[in-house]
Order: C-alpha cells, then structure tokens, then sequence
C-alpha cells in the first residue's frame, strides 16, 4: 500500500497539474458552457479516465514504449493536434452560424449531450502522449524502491480522483455562472476565444518536439 501522506502529496500535485491551462481545462469549460454542469462533469471524468489508462499503460509498460518510439509518438501527437483543431473549428462554426440565444429563449440551440462531452475529455486526454510522459517523470517520485504493479494502480487511482475532483469543481463554479454565460453575446465571445484557444493549443502541439 501507498503510505498515506505520499497518497496526499501526489493528489495534491495532481490537483495542481490538472488545474495548469491546457486542452482539458478548455475541453471541460467549453463542454460546461455549452451542455451545463452535467456536460461539464462528464468531459471530465472522460480527462479522468484517460488519465486512469495512462497510468495503467505506464504500470504495464506500455506508455514507456510510446515515450522512446520517436514515430509512435509523433503519430499520437499529431493525431491529438488534429483532433484540438477539429474541435476550435467547430467552436468557430458555432460562432459563424450564430446558433445563440439568451436564457430562457426556446429557441436555443441543442445543448451539448453529456455522452459527447465524455467523448470529447477521453479523447483529448488519450491523444495527448505527453500526458504519458508527465506520469512517467512523476510516478518514481511517488514509489517506494522497488514498487509494485499494485502500487502504480493505486497512484492511478488518486490521479483519477484528483482529476475528476478539479474538473468537477471547474465545471460546478460554470455552471453556477449560467445566467451570466448564457447572454447570447457573452457566449459567442467566448466560444470565439475558446475555440481560437484551442486551434492555437493543436498547432502548438503539432511543432512541438517530444
């Protein structure tokens, strides 16, 4: 078992690591803004559970592959890149067609569903292998000498929980903004600037080197 007070560090660091600006954070506040809190939440327990495989594939070796092949990694890097792009386009589109309206109208456009709002965190997480490579550098802090495969599945555990508690928290205090969010104008802005975020985040992805 993992002592407790190494259990609360490496929550805490993963706290810390998941609220850092990225392509989850953005995933999770546009997915909040667009379906509401359950949209929210549920684009982050998908983060999460990338999260969760990650570690797993780290416990079996598998993400320890991925970091050393240079081409399978540059093909699940540019694959993220694209799919970050996909995704700012679509915000874009959003904008351009102008599907907004203020609360209460009904005539507002098909909230985003809490299934693609999953789809949408998994996948942003998945298809991010510097995730692999950040729990890669971050786990040995955390083993004890020698550590198991257990052990790792159990940081891999508090590295969901701390995930899903942050983007819980993140999509709780958006949704508590609603009324404010939800004034037509308000809402095209930001969609304009989350989708130019994220466009910015996929190219930025896509030049990186490893």
């Amino acid at each position: 078992m993992i002592p407790g007070a190494t259990a609360a560090s490496f929550l805490l660091v993963v706290v810390l690591g998941a609220m850092s600006p990225g392509p989850d954070f953005v995933v999770v506040t546009r997915s909040s803004l667009t379906g509401g809190r359950r949209a929210g939440i549920a684009a982050g327990a998908g983060i999460a559970l990338g999260v969760f495989a990650w570690v797993v594939a780290i416990a079996f070796g598998v993400a320890a592959v991925l970091a050393a092949s240079a081409v399978a990694f540059s093909v699940v890097k540019l694959v993220g890149a694209a799919y970050l792009v996909f995704l700012g386009v679509k915000a874009w589109l959003a904008v351009r067609r102008g599907e907004y309206r203020d609360l209460g109208d009904t005539r507002a456009a098909m909230p985003l569903k809490a299934g693609a709002a999953f789809r949408q965190g998994i996948f942003t997480n998945l298809l991010n292998p510097k995730v692999a490579v950040y729990f890669l550098a971050l786990l040995p802090q955390f083993l004890p000498a020698g550590g198991s495969t257990l052990q790792t599945l159990e940081l891999a555990a508090i590295a969901t929980a701390g995930t899903v508690l942050w983007f819980c928290a993140l999509a709780l205090v958006v949704g508590a903004l609603k009324r404010f969010f939800s004034n037509g104008r308000v809402r095209r802005g930001l969609d304009a600037v989350l989708g130019s975020v994220l466009v910015a985040l996929g190219l930025k992805v896509a030049v990186e080197t490893a």
